[in-house]
């Protein structure tokens, strides 16, 4: 019985690419594969036919030598070259999962465990900065851990003046396939371990790895105004990749120590300053620390413990650009002690001239007395 034309067979014209010619075979596989058709022998021929055709059509070799000599270039029965095409050869029902499937889970014919670069891992670095370097910017260095090129084999992982070779038991795909009654299963090669390549004599400073465990140190730029939780990204400064592949990137993490002064939240400062019973009564000028220098703030008569005062503009420029945020003072009416027996007596006597003048001097007190009050009188009605 004379075969078919392969394009006739995939419904293909003759100068078909190779993204056309999957896209027939996969139509074709899936209508006719035996799980689907059980019960029709005429099905699963078709799919034996389909698959010949594609297994021919797909190698550039096998299609560029059927174009010239038809089936005779193609078939060891023919005279054609031996293992060429069909089932007697190099396909087996079990490739319709790599060629059909492949593609969907990651697998595809020759290529799912093939050594290819992969990119190197991130990297992540805490970095503790004072307040000031935060506010202000500083460049620092630091010293990173990661998995460096091995120097001395260039990351091949084979001992220099020698070179890796071509894994003969999975002939550098990095997978075998094994036969299990009607389907075949591809798995890792045991050989080289997916990798598609073996090592004979391995560099003694990687182990055959390709690559190194190293320290190094970066200077790393850190712009003002950064605060917990930003991340400054150093592209390319991550663990090197496998098999020439890119580097990582590395992440440095900001974390800003506490400061003996200022709080801060968001793009303002806050600070808590003590005054005494006279300043607050009295009001007066106290010098006030910021993060550039110290500045005179004014302290109005008549001011009451917890009042706060807002200095505009001196406190964090954002590092993403915006408006300077603001230094808040929060006043704290400090209680004088260890006092003298004169002060004592001072103090007792100002108390009286104060209660006899009634509630005038005391307006939280008076104000907090008379709530307590309402709230008595609620409760017994």
């Amino acid at each position: 019985m004379s075969k078919r034309d392969y394009y006739e067979v995939l419904s293909v014209s003759r100068d078909v690419n190779d993204a056309d010619l999957k896209k027939a075979y996969r139509r074709l596989a899936m209508k006719h594969h035996p799980d689907r058709n059980a019960d029709n022998p005429e099905a699963e021929e078709k799919f034996k036919e389909a698959k010949e055709a594609y297994d021919i059509l797909s190698d550039p070799q096998k299609r560029a030598a059927y174009d010239q000599y038809g089936h005779a270039g193609v078939d060891p029965s023919m005279g054609g070259r031996p293992g060429a095409a069909g089932f007697g050869g190099g396909g087996d029902f079990g490739d319709i999962f790599g060629d059909v499937f492949g593609d969907i889970f990651g697998g595809g014919r020759g290529g799912g465990g093939r050594t290819r670069a992969m990119r190197g891992a991130d990297l992540r670095y805490n970095l503790e900065l004072s307040l000031e370097d935060a506010v202000f910017g500083t460049e620092v260095n630091i010293r990173v851990p990661s998995m460096q090129v091995c120097g001395s084999c260039d990351g091949s992982g084979a001992r220099k003046g020698t070179s890796v070779t071509t894994c003969t038991t999975c002939g550098g795909v990095g997978q075998v396939r094994m036969q299990q009654g009607f389907f075949s299963v591809q798995q890792t090669c045991p050989n080289c371990r997916g990798q598609g390549k073996t090592i004979s004599d391995p560099c003694p400073d990687c182990s055959g790895q390709g690559r190194v465990q190293k320290h190094k140190t970066l200077s790393a730029k850190i712009p003002a105004g950064v605060d917990n939780g930003d991340r400054i990204r150093l592209a390319g400064e991550g663990e090197a990749g496998e098999n020439g592949g890119p580097s990582g990137d590395l992440y440095v993490e900001v974390r800003v120590k506490p400061h003996s002064i200022f709080t801060r939240d968001d793009n303002d400062l806050f600070c808590e300053m003590p005054i005494s019973i006279a300043t607050a009564a009295l009001g007066g000028e106290l010098e006030v620390p910021t993060l550039k220098g110290r500045l005179k703030l004014k302290i109005p008569a008549e001011t009451q413990s917890g009042n706060q005062f807002r200095m505009r503009g001196k406190g964090v420029k954002p590092v993403r650009g915006g408006p300077v945020g603001d230094l808040i003072c929060r006043v704290s009416v400090e209680t004088p002690v260890k006092l003298s027996s004169k002060q004592k007596e001072l103090l007792r006597e100002f108390d009286k001239s104060i209660q006899s003048d009634g509630k005038q001097h005391s307006p939280q007190s008076d104000s907090w007395l008379d709530r307590v009050k309402r709230f008595i009188d609620d409760v017994k009605s």
